[in-house]
């Protein structure tokens, strides 16, 4: 694809962004690339299962758990795919900030989660309609309705939410207006989505036998701060050896070994409001 067709397909995706809080690129990579990432993501999850702070609950039969950047092969194709690249420099600045590397992995037996956002709204986004975090996301299989696909409801990223919970989680009585405008997500192997982290949305009950791990990119506008929430770690040969269109954006300590991750940002809400 030449750089004028990228450009305006980046144009179409930031407005579809803006409209909706979130948009989607189809077959953005192979399905090898996507078959490696879930075998890294699996090794990781039976790994963090295992210790304390490895893995956090976001409701019943259902984990997330971070990970640094050298514990995903492909973590650098990700962070310099084209696309990907092209949506951070459009809605968050040529000097956006990767902070988040993680993935939730909902198995049988996970419920519908309650309606939230991923953090409270800054006034750059309920006032000044400025998007300032993006939330970008790879399933790690061909999802099915039996997988408790993700839910989202387009157009409220931009809602205040002052008066929730947390400023995160609206009462029950207010889910009403969420779910008229529920979408439910299907993505295959390949695919990858953009959203705002604002915009509402929730794991559904998951009925298969074959669990749903997704992984979440976390990229912030300079100054959001959710960069305090994480504890990205690589090591010194790692670091010197990455190209720097994704150094130069990667918010980590280098260290001269990797310390597993104790996760900090854990969400009480999704643990007491599943359904």
């Amino acid at each position: 694809m030449s750089d004028a067709i990228e450009s305006a397909v980046v144009s179409g995706d930031v407005d579809t962004l803006y409209r909706d809080g979130v948009v989607g690129r189809k077959g953005a990579f192979s399905r090898q690339w996507a078959e490696d990432m879930r075998d890294d993501i699996t090794t990781a999850f039976w790994d963090a299962i295992q210790r304390p702070g490895g893995a956090v609950t976001r409701g019943p039969r259902r984990w997330y758990v971070e990970i640094h950047p050298q514990n995903m092969r492909g973590f650098v194709e990700l962070v310099t795919h084209p696309w990907v690249v092209g949506m951070c420099e459009a809605v968050l600045g040529p000097k956006y900030e990767i902070v988040e590397i993680g993935f939730d992995t909902p198995f049988q037996g996970a419920k519908n989660q309650p309606w939230h956002r991923d953090f409270p709204s800054p006034p750059e986004s309920y006032e000044g309609r400025r998007i300032t975090s993006l939330a970008f996301n790879l399933t790690g299989v061909d999802v099915t309705e039996e997988m408790g696909p993700f839910e989202v409801a387009p157009g409220t990223q931009w809602d205040d939410g002052r008066s929730w919970k947390h400023e995160m989680f609206p009462l029950r009585e207010q889910w009403g207006r969420f779910e008229e405008r529920a979408t439910r997500k299907f993505p295959q192997m390949g695919d990858v989505s953009c959203r705002s982290a604002l915009t509402m949305h929730r794991g559904t009950a998951h009925a298969s036998p074959i669990a749903r791990p997704v992984l979440v990119l976390g990229v912030d506008a300079p100054g959001a701060g959710h960069a305090a929430l994480h504890d990205m770690m690589v090591t010194q040969d790692y670091y010197d050896a990455l190209p720097a269109r994704a150094r130069d954006h990667l918010i980590c300590r280098v260290s001269p070994e990797l310390v597993p991750v104790t996760q900090k940002h854990d969400i009480e809400g999704l643990v007491m409001g599943a359904e």
